[in-house]
């Protein structure tokens, strides 16, 4: 296939396309590197093999998971031409969204007063690498976030009609990917001990 056949949109939207998929490889290139330094990091003597991740970022997962659901359910809706649901969903996974920020803070909390640290003389090599991996997410979370807010704002504005959907699509492919590296981030972290 030919990429340069085509109208002028149609070669946009697979501009677009291929731009966020890039952008999707080099962040799973990324979390594939930090997560082979936590196992290879694994071996050292002063490695904490009896580290429990808090409740809260099982909890932060469940969030993340529905987040997803609610923003597919917004998709499906806004496409169909349910505005009124599309908005009560993308709101929704707006809350959502925020509530795993705040569970994700509150593990960070609860390792912190059970006297792990992740920056310091303290610190272990153990809550450095969850710290890392965990301050990354959060860091394309928020760029999530904007992507989420960039998608209700448009909806509301009524730019998703008449099949004009690409940064629906787009909006909810990424926030789908964050979803999947976060809990592929939870399972790792939580079974790989």
């Amino acid at each position: 296939m030919d990429l340069t056949q085509g109208t002028e949109q149609e070669r946009t939207i697979r501009a677009k396309k291929m731009m966020l998929l890039f952008g999707i490889i080099s962040m799973v290139m990324m979390f594939a590197g930090l997560t082979s330094a936590y196992v290879v990091s694994k071996t050292r003597p002063d490695w904490l093999s009896d580290f429990e991740l808090p409740q809260a970022f099982i909890w932060s997962t469940i969030i993340i998971f529905l987040s997803s659901v609610t923003f597919w359910f917004a998709k499906k809706n806004i496409i169909k031409g349910k505005q009124k649901n599309g908005s009560a969903f993308l709101i929704g996974t707006l809350v959502l969204a925020i509530l795993f920020i705040v569970f994700q803070f509150q593990g960070f909390s609860t390792i912190i007063k059970a006297g792990y640290y992740f920056t310091g003389s303290e610190s272990t090599i153990t809550t450095s690498f969850i710290y890392i991996l965990v301050l990354v997410h959060l860091a394309h979370l928020s760029v999530g976030l904007i992507v989420l807010l960039v998608v209700i704002y448009n909806h509301f504005k009524l730019r998703y009609e008449n099949g004009q959907t690409l940064g629906l699509e787009l909006g909810a492919t990424f926030w789908h990917f964050l979803d999947v590296v976060w809990v592929y981030l939870f399972l790792f972290l939580y079974f790989f001990r």
